[in-house]
């Protein structure tokens, strides 16, 4: 039983059981692929995939077991080898950064841009998508960034809070909210129609919590994953657009105006999702310390090592990022 096995096995089991997917994923041929599966069953003395003809269909009761210690083992392989190049003060290699496409947008090109300046044989890969779909990466990725109202976000990774951040209201001159006297409350949001992020559609949200709390339903006429499509659709004309404050900038959304959302709609937080248990090589803790100055690095490594408890300091609210300059 080899480390390459095991990768080849949860490469299969991640590309759903589709042979020439977990050959692409792993950067293998399918001919060499299939033999080391078919060389690890015969080790083990059954088969780990339930087959129809020369087609996987699923996993083998016998296999589960086999595929969840194979992803601990390799996470740990991981471990001791980002561990071993950060005793040796290696330097390079690939930051891969799950985030949504806001924060990929108007908060990250600052802090990655510094970070190449101090770690120019580091090569930052960023999967930008909705709010959903964020932590479902979080296997693959060494962090993810993730925004929620409220308490901390649902997922078995360790959850660090950045900055604190709260939405903002686009409408052309023209539109009615743009002469009010001062941010609109809900009762008045709900007369007009509004355009803004996937996750308002959940009845879950805070959005739709905080209307409901008042008697009254959001007119959601749009929704878009991305900051930029909700303002060309603000421009078109279909409603007032509602967005994280970092996603309005003056020189380019000068044409519209910028109004407070009513103050009962909560606050939001970014958080860094780090999978439990998992080294970070410096680099990474650097874009981190980057993201949010106030942590502290030692406690940082501390409690993600598990050797210490999370008390993390207050996240300040989010403002025009200044150069940035890691310690």
């Amino acid at each position: 039983m080899t480390l390459t096995q095991l990768r080849y096995l949860v490469a299969i089991a991640d590309s759903g059981f589709n042979i020439t997917q977990a050959a692409e994923r792993v950067h293998a041929t399918q001919p060499g692929l299939s033999k080391q599966l078919k060389q690890l069953e015969d080790e083990l003395g059954f088969q780990l995939f339930l087959r129809k003809g020369r087609s996987l269909e699923g996993v083998a009761p016998a296999g589960i077991k086999v595929i969840e210690h194979a992803r601990r083992i390799l996470a740990e392989a991981a471990n001791i080898r980002s561990y071993a190049a950060n005793e040796r003060g290696e330097h390079r290699g690939r930051l891969l950064l799950a985030t949504t496409h806001t924060q990929a947008r108007y908060v990250l090109p600052p802090v990655i841009a510094e970070l190449k300046r101090r770690y120019p044989q580091v090569s930052v890969d960023l999967f930008a998508s909705g709010d959903a779909e964020v932590l479902d990466k979080l296997d693959e990725a060494d962090f993810a960034l993730i925004s929620s109202a409220g308490g901390q976000p649902s997922s078995s990774g360790v959850a660090i809070p950045l900055y604190r951040w709260r939405r903002v209201l686009l409408v052309p001159a023209s539109h009615p909210l743009a002469a009010l006297p001062g941010p609109p409350s809900l009762a008045e949001l709900s007369r007009h129609p509004l355009i803004s992020y996937e996750s308002s559609k959940l009845p879950e949200s805070s959005l739709h919590r905080a209307f409901a709390a008042v008697g009254v339903e959001p007119q959601i006429a749009m929704t878009a994953r991305d900051a930029n499509l909700i303002k060309t659709y603000v421009r078109a004309g279909l409603g007032a657009g509602l967005l994280a404050e970092m996603a309005v900038h003056t020189r380019e959304d000068d044409d519209l105006r910028v109004i407070e959302a009513p103050a009962e709609l909560p606050e939001c937080i970014t958080w860094a999702v780090v999978p439990r248990g998992r080294v970070l090589r410096e680099y990474a803790l650097a874009l981190l310390q980057g993201l949010a100055p106030q942590l502290d690095p030692r406690d940082l490594r501390r409690i993600l090592e598990g050797n210490q408890d999370a008390e993390w300091p207050l996240a300040p609210r989010w403002s025009v990022p200044a150069p940035v300059a890691y310690a």
